[in-house]
């Protein structure tokens, strides 16, 4: 049980607080209601892009690691389709260091023509090096458009192209940060070794004075159900044929995403799972093969991704997917096979909360999601799914009309 108390500054910015007196440290993470799902669509890659910029320092702060490290603390960040995420972790007795420099950097961004020139080439740098120069590096490029239509996650965080972030202007940037940037669009979260009079006090000094005038939890287009199968073949010079099938399943919010999320990891969590222990280790269709959910906020996909062995027909390797998923929809599901994801499950949430950092990105996510005291009602979520609804939500799932198929031909 994670205890942690809850309070909303007059801004309306909110405060998580969960005391650790089992470490010396503290980790402090704001979240920003800011992913790339709110960027336009022919500008894509500029929330990604935001990440960076805020590292660019401020006029009282122009490097923020340095503060950071004299502290005695690290820091790091990351932004995907559905927020921009910020963490320090320093010694308890330098709390104040991170609300300090967060909230600095909440209102004075340095966002001038050199920064902001310098962070752009940054960003494409990384994306022809994780993008166009890595094999499958742009397969959500291809997989999104064709899975999603009209709800924004139809684009990768890292943008659409090249030729979009060129195109992204210092006044973007700057629109940017005052539309989303702001203490009601944000949550702080802390885990570790403080008290917790003492950072409300110290959220108040900080942030409190901070006026919260941009968007707030903006809404965006939703995806209709999927009526017809999408496919994509792309001839490439990759190591291997590979395959992926996106098949729609629900948000964060919804009851069934425990149900989805399990059935996940029977299909391909790990070694142990049906599809590489029948296609890859009894086959050998596949060198690898796995399954997952995105885990995204509004209605996410579950992957299935393999890469075929070399010599294998690829609608044979197709039809032996086909072939466990039919299974399963057909009912061959035992309870001790379920009992014991959930066991890994359980022992992997029980290794999280370890973490002080990982509770306070959970605390935040969890608020964002909709109901914080969710970080605390997982294990009986994930305990109460039983075989029958498990083999329910696969034939829900696992439909024709509901699949995006990408393949990858080795040229």
């Amino acid at each position: 049980m994670i205890k942690f108390e809850r309070h909303i500054l007059k801004n309306g910015l909110t405060v998580l607080l969960n005391q650790d007196k089992n470490t010396p440290l503290v980790s402090f993470n704001i979240l920003y209601d800011a992913g790339s799902k709110y960027e336009n669509e022919k500008k894509t890659g500029l929330a990604h892009l935001f990440e960076h910029l805020m590292f660019s320092g401020t006029k009282d702060v122009p490097d923020f690691d340095y503060h950071t490290q004299m502290a005695g603390g690290e820091n790091n960040a990351f932004t995907n389709a559905d927020i921009a995420d910020f963490y320090i972790t320093v010694p308890g007795e330098n709390l104040e260091t991170a609300f300090w420099l967060e909230s600095d950097r909440m209102t004075n961004l340095s966002l001038d023509e050199q920064s902001f020139e310098n962070e752009k080439r940054v960003v494409i740098e990384e994306f022809k090096e994780t993008s166009l120069n890595t094999p499958y590096g742009d397969m959500w490029h291809y997989l999104a458009p064709i899975s999603y239509k009209v709800h924004p996650y139809k684009w990768p965080t890292i943008g659409k192209k090249i030729e979009h972030i060129e195109n992204i202007t210092l006044e973007d940037v700057r629109d940017f940060y005052r539309n989303y940037y702001h203490p009601g669009n944000a949550v702080i979260s802390i885990s570790g070794n403080f008290d917790s009079n003492n950072a409300l006090r110290l959220a108040e000094k900080w942030f409190g004075h901070i006026t919260k005038n941009g968007i707030v939890h903006k809404t965006v287009p939703q995806e209709p159900q999927q009526i017809i199968k999408e496919s994509k073949i792309i001839k490439e010079n990759v190591p291997s044929n590979a395959l992926y099938m996106a098949f729609h399943i629900g948000g964060r919010s919804d009851i069934k995403y425990y149900t989805q999320d399990l059935l996940s990891d029977i299909l391909g969590r790990g070694r142990s799972a049906r599809l590489f222990q029948n296609l890859v280790k009894e086959k050998e269709f596949f060198n690898e093969i796995q399954a997952y959910v995105t885990g995204n906020l509004d209605p996410g996909l579950m992957i299935i991704e393999g890469h075929l062995t070399d010599n294998v027909d690829y609608d044979l390797a197709v039809e032996s997917i086909r072939n466990e998923l039919k299974s399963l929809k057909q009912g061959d599901l035992e309870r001790s096979e379920l009992e014991k994801l959930k066991n890994k499950i359980e022992n992997q949430m029980a290794f999280s909360e370890i973490s002080i950092l990982n509770k306070a990105i959970n605390l935040a996510q969890y608020e964002l999601v909709g109901d914080v005291s969710l970080i605390n009602k997982q294990h009986d979520l994930y305990s109460k799914v039983t075989c029958d609804d498990v083999i329910a939500e696969a034939n829900n799932i696992f439909i024709e009309n509901n699949c995006s198929e990408l393949i990858y031909m080795k040229n």
